[in-house]
């Protein structure tokens, strides 16, 4: 895929020590949401309580306060453009950092860290409810870069999602050549939303055991 240029009105937010760190985390965002999603705060919280230094950012048509994604290239770019805004910010060289983020966010970063022409050397990746397939379409699964995934990867989702059950996720991820990592939230959908009922988990539940584990992962690598 070629490179394509974009142009991001800034819609930053980085957080935790601006110095001294010696790794750092980018957060994407999913479709339906922005860089001020719950998920994202919470966890962007956690790691900079570890000292750990986040950016968070809204992809383009977030900041043009549109609803409808951008087309795949403009993604792909624009997390490469908010990886090295990462970079710049926490004065850290590329396989320093994390990428990671929520749903098609983390499926970008996945992309970008197995990208044909330019992949990125990340240190590690996190994916945070990986969009494995669209509800109801198994059959078009979104895996075909993982076997270029050479770096340890963390997958967090939750055993009711109808964007990729365990045992699809996991099916997938043999092709992954780095190492892997899952959590599982028991009940929870897409949105990491559990059957309290069920589990007896709230969402901020869910969350906090979503931001244990990535800094559990992150500080570990």
């Amino acid at each position: 895929m070629g490179v394509v240029a974009v142009t991001i009105v800034s819609d930053y937010a980085f957080g935790g020590p601006k110095r001294g760190g010696d790794r750092a985390v980018l957060l994407a965002h999913g479709a339906g949401s922005d860089m001020d999603a719950a998920a994202l705060v919470v966890a962007a919280d956690a790691l900079a309580a570890a000292g750990v230094p986040t950016l968070r950012f809204n992809y383009p048509y977030r900041s043009a306060g549109r609803k409808a994604p951008d087309r795949a290239a403009v993604l792909l770019a624009a997390t490469r453009v908010a990886a090295h805004e990462l970079a710049r910010r926490s004065k850290l060289s590329h396989d320093r950092l994390v990428l990671g983020g929520r749903s098609m966010g983390g499926r970008y970063c996945s992309l970008l860290a197995g990208d044909t022409d330019d992949p990125w050397p990340a240190l590690g990746l996190a994916l945070l409810g990986y969009p494995l397939h669209a509800p109801g379409k198994p059959e078009a699964v979104r895996d075909e870069h993982f076997p270029r995934l050479r770096m340890p990867v963390l997958f967090v989702s939750g055993t009711n999602d109808a964007f990729g059950t365990p045992a699809e996720l996991e099916r997938s991820a043999k092709k992954v050549t780095g190492e892997v990592r899952w959590e599982w939230i028991p009940t929870a959908d897409h949105g990491f939303r559990p059957k309290k009922r069920e589990s007896g988990l709230s969402i901020d539940d869910a969350h906090a055991q979503m931001a244990t584990t990535l800094v559990d992962f992150v500080t570990a690598l």
